[in-house]
């Protein structure tokens, strides 16, 4: 069996566990693309499995990576529509910091003619998880108003530019440093949530109105809150519990009042049926957009893989805007 290089990790811990070694090579099987890969993308999720948090879901590659952008190397039977030297990108639920993947054929998406490898490994996790947020469980529409916490992180990004492009009105909160990049990106109204209150700078904005969607990444500490800027009949769609996941003493009255919905939900869990459906749609949808410059993926940084514990520090620290890129060798 021919062996590969990959960014391994050593046992459960800090960046310092990771590094490259050798591991065997996948090969493709009925429906499946062998891909070489060229580039990949952090992930919170990357530095949680790496931790020991989030292990892989049954099935799933065990090296780390969502994402990952390269050209089409060999193919099983039964694939159709691709052939040897295409430009692909894809979401994955493993095996992304690597330097072969097999996908199946139909979760592949053709990288638009502008694109850098690089560039379009930072569209597939973050773009399909904030399109499966606001169109499927948000139902955005033009003129809906929509509030993007973590505005200038990758899934917020893309959050912004969607909602744009629909027609609607996208509404952030981030740091001071990073509300310029929300703002150049299409957000309305860029709320600093260290100096500000998110709900009354809404409240303000849509004359008592309030948000119709609002993506939520940080859980338990924004709840209440989020309840309260909700618009009647909104639907507060929670993506991650990164500030913790307990609400304490909360009254489900007042949910009742807005006749909110709460939305939660994951997408590497979901089943490869569900996760093709997405990247269809998606890929009709914002494929030819970003071709024509419409959309874009927001890259913070890039790595070579050498250097993928520095790149991992980085996110950990929160300082990136956007997506942190990892060049494969």
């Amino acid at each position: 069996m021919e062996s590969m290089q990959a960014i391994l990790v050593r046992s459960p811990g800090d960046a310092g566990q990771l590094f490259i070694g050798e591991v065997p090579r996948p090969v493709p099987g009925p429906g499946e693309l062998l891909v070489r890969v060229r580039a990949t993308a952090l992930n919170r999720a990357d530095i949680m499995q790496r931790r020991g948090k989030y292990p892989p879901p049954p099935g799933a590659s065990p090296i780390l990576g969502l994402e990952m952008a390269g050209t089409v190397e060999a193919m099983g039977e039964e694939v159709s529509g691709w052939k040897v030297g295409d430009r692909v990108c894809a979401l994955l639920s493993g095996g992304g910091y690597a330097q072969y993947v097999t996908i199946p054929h139909e979760m592949a998406m053709r990288i638009p003619s502008g694109l850098s490898f690089n560039e379009a490994a930072a569209i597939p996790e973050v773009f399909l998880t904030a399109y499966q947020a606001l169109y499927w469980y948000g139902g955005l529409e033009q003129d809906r108003h929509v509030l993007i916490h973590a505005g200038a992180s990758g899934v917020g990004t893309a959050a912004i530019q969607l909602v744009r492009t629909a027609g609607a009105y996208p509404y952030v909160t981030a740091s001071g440093g990073k509300l310029d990049i929300c703002r150049r990106l299409g957000a309305e109204l860029a709320i600093d949530y260290h100096n500000e209150d998110f709900v009354q700078a809404v409240k303000a904005h849509t004359q008592g109105y309030g948000a119709d969607i609002i993506l939520d990444f940080i859980g338990a500490p924004y709840f209440a809150r989020n309840i309260e800027t909700l618009a009647l009949d909104g639907r507060l769609i929670l993506l991650a519990t990164m500030g913790g996941a307990l609400v304490e003493n909360f009254d489900l009255r007042t949910l009742f009042r807005k006749r909110g919905q709460l939305i939660t939900s994951t997408l590497r869990t979901r089943s490869e049926a569900y996760k093709r459906r997405l990247t269809r749609e998606f890929a009709e949808y914002a494929m030819p957009l970003f071709e024509r410059g419409v959309l874009r993926p927001v890259i913070d940084s890039t790595y070579p893989w050498e250097d993928v514990a520095a790149a991992h520090e980085r996110m950990e620290a929160n300082l990136n805007t956007g997506k942190i890129v990892l060049e494969v060798n």
